[in-house]
């Protein structure tokens, strides 16, 4: 027998029924199926009653089903990805940034503590530079570094980085059911997808939470994304993109075969990792700012080095020359353009570099261990915005 109940007893259901969000149903706009007095209510756990025609599928029955429709089951089922080990991050080198143009490398201690210039074995002389070092040592009181590369510099030339980015990604077992991202700057959410109606939920998502994507609505050129019940965010505010969104496609480019691929979108700034033709990694990237794009294509690896320095430029007179020392888990695919790990910053989910395909030292150390040589790179902007044209690019770097 069909358990039903009267619309008069509505008012307890709501304050009895723990399983959906009561808050959610008194938004509800009145349909005028909900203006019918004298009918009885489908009960909640109860959604398939309204098709025998012997209950009103109104109130938190009909809430359940509008969730349903996108995916949402309650309780709400956890998020299946996992983060990769936190020792991935770990590095046993020491990192500077050279804040002194043309420091001085002197070829001892006892030179670079003299400031002996008849010692200096060589000046580093890029705008944005960076070194590493094996050891600090104290003379007088001052710090010296030891530098990996050989000789010894002041620490009034170097500030030290304490730690690179922590940030890391995600892995998965089976691909996701549906779309999910990070958020990418601290975002209010809201109860309807709509600039025009101060609704705010008072809930902020934290920068680099991962959150789903239950439903997409576009108003006024906008796309909106719902990552909880009744909870939307925009794709963009105040020209800033809001979150890092990740669309699971297990069909592999034209071209690769084997079933593993590395997917670069530059629109959304990720990185996706396919075995076996499913989603197994993806992780925020910084990509090439422009006019230093990172260049759509399918690729190949064709060379990994666990560390290794870069340098280079592309403007006449220097001035955005880089000297990077030993880069983390780098994976050349596209003449200088590489997949590395980025120790000198922290803002992944925006273009950024020279071309190669930043990501956090964790997570590069992750995709370094599961690459081999002639894996495919396919990279591809969704938006159509980021050159194709050959001629538009140069040999990259970092």
């Amino acid at each position: 027998m069909r358990r039903i109940l009267p619309v008069a007893v509505l008012t307890f259901m709501l304050f009895t029924f723990s399983s959906f969000d009561v808050s959610a149903i008194e938004r509800l706009e009145p349909s005028k199926s909900d203006l019918y007095f004298g009918e009885v209510l489908c009960l909640p756990d109860q959604e398939n009653d309204h098709l025998s025609g012997d209950c009103m599928p109104l109130g938190p029955s009909s809430y359940k089903s509008r969730m349903a429709n996108v995916g949402i089951t309650f309780p709400l089922r956890p998020f299946s990805g996992k983060k990769p080990a936190p020792s991935l991050t770990y590095l046993d080198i020491g990192y500077g940034e050279v804040v002194t143009q043309n420091a001085p490398v002197y070829n001892s201690l006892e030179a670079a503590a003299k400031h002996n210039k008849k010692a200096i074995l060589r000046k580093i002389d890029s705008p944005y530079s960076f070194i590493s070092y094996t050891e600090e040592v104290y003379v007088d009181g001052k710090r010296f570094y030891m530098v990996e590369y050989g000789g010894y510099m002041t620490a009034n030339d170097v500030s030290r980085i304490g730690a690179p980015s922590n940030f890391q990604g995600i892995t998965f077992t089976t691909t996701p059911e549906r779309q999910f991202g990070w958020i990418l700057f601290p975002t209010q959410t809201k109860h309807t997808p709509n600039f025009d109606i101060d609704d705010y939920t008072g809930r902020e998502v934290k920068r680099y939470e991962i959150v789903q994507i239950f439903d997409i609505a576009q108003i006024d050129d906008m796309n909106w994304y719902m990552i909880a019940p009744d909870e939307w965010i925009p794709e963009k505010y105040e020209y800033q993109r809001r979150i890092g969104r990740v669309i699971p496609n297990t069909t592999p480019p034209e071209g690769v075969e084997n079933g593993r691929w590395i997917e670069v979108n530059l629109e959304q700034q990720t990185i996706a990792v396919y075995q076996n033709h499913e989603l197994i990694f993806v992780t925020l990237i910084a990509s090439g700012l422009e006019p230093f794009w990172t260049r759509p294509g399918l690729f190949q690896i064709y060379e990994k080095h666990e560390t290794t320095p870069m340098r280079g430029s592309f403007e006449a007179d220097r001035s955005d020359a880089y000297y990077l020392e030993d880069v983390p888990w780098t994976m050349y695919f596209d003449n200088a353009r590489a997949i590395h790990g980025a120790y000198w910053h922290n803002k992944f989910g925006a273009v950024l570099s020279h071309g190669c395909v930043n990501l956090s030292v964790g997570d590069s150390h992750w995709v370094f261990d599961w690459a081999e040589a002639g894996d495919w790179v396919y990279v591809w902007d969704p938006s159509g915005k980021t050159p194709t044209d050959p001629a538009a690019y140069g040999d990259g770097g970092a």
